[in-house]
């Protein structure tokens, strides 16, 4: 799987097993003038789900920030390389997980930037151990089942929820590159034109990995939904929100609600134009510059 220039692939062992991550290791981030690793802040990237998610979905971001600041991007269990248990996933192993991987990866609060309902299972571990942050940066955090609106209701995951036919459904619509570029192109791109031949090979080669049917599936029967705005009026972490106009999983308007449920906590909402769910593979160096110029109003408000 793709891999930037100058990262390497290491490994925590969780409760529920192996977490790869990728880390700046050599040439052209690191050399003898610059400072080591635990002498630099850090910011984690952590991907969302979806068939074939990694932390790919970072990978046109964080190199842009190696030379200064330390970078950690998993494969959360079951995605990626990352080890993929044969059990249906639940909210709590991957609460669980999240802050196995921040507990054994860092000494200090951190910056943790991260997409859709991934960002919103960080808002919860944030909540419950605010401790380990510093500031968050969150694109389209979303719970799918946000102020009643449950995607597990929907007739897609009730069909998935059939046994034998989730298996079919996931070797023959989800893990080809068919259906891949099928669902960038409907769910997570606004310009299918953005979409080339790499983002697909990455997320295909993810989704063929023993096993990986397992996360998958549980996300698309909607296991892992609950409703985010039941927890973000806990968040005290300082946090900036990055909400494509074009998401197709849950639109800006559920964005801006839960923003103004918290306003102290969360400084920032931008809407982007013509953007769907991930920005940072449709818009990477707009993304880049985003993230640029809310890191230092954040660290200011958390010191404040």
């Amino acid at each position: 799987m793709f891999q930037p220039q100058g990262f390497e692939q290491r490994s925590i062992i969780t409760s529920l097993g192996k977490m790869v991550y990728y880390t700046a290791t050599s040439s052209p981030w690191q050399d003898q003038a610059s400072p080591q690793n635990d002498e630099k802040e850090t910011l984690v990237f952590l991907h969302g789900f979806g068939g074939g998610s990694s932390a790919y979905e970072w990978s046109k971001v964080y190199p842009a920030f190696a030379s200064e600041y330390r970078i950690l991007a998993p494969d959360l269990i079951g995605w990626g390389r990352s080890e993929h248990p044969l059990r249906n996933y639940s909210i709590e192993d991957y609460l669980t997980t999240i802050r196995e991987f921040f507990q054994q990866t860092c000494t200090s609060p951190v910056t943790a930037i991260a997409s859709s309902l991934t960002a919103a299972l960080t808002i919860r571990v944030a909540i419950a151990y605010p401790d380990l942050f510093k500031s968050l940066i969150l694109v389209t955090p979303a719970g799918l089942a946000d102020f009643g609106e449950d995607y597990s209701r929907s007739l897609f995951a009730q069909i998935v929820k059939v046994p034998v036919l989730d298996r079919l459904l996931y070797s023959t619509g989800i893990a080809t590159s068919g259906g891949i570029r099928s669902f960038l192109e409907q769910r997570q791109f606004a310009q299918p034109n953005r979409i080339y031949e790499e983002i697909v090979e990455a997320y295909l080669q993810s989704a063929l990995q023993p096993n990986a049917e397992y996360a998958a599936l549980s996300f698309v029967r909607g296991d892992l939904c609950f409703d985010l705005s039941l927890y973000i009026q806990q968040l005290t972490i300082p946090t900036a929100i990055i909400w494509g106009q074009q998401s197709e999983f849950t639109g800006p308007e559920i964005g801006r609600r839960l923003a103004e449920k918290n306003p102290q906590a969360i400084r920032v909402f931008q809407p982007l134009e013509d953007v769907g769910l991930t920005p940072q593979l449709e818009l990477p160096a707009v993304t880049i510059g985003l993230i640029r110029r809310f890191l230092p109003h954040l660290v200011l408000s958390a010191e404040c």
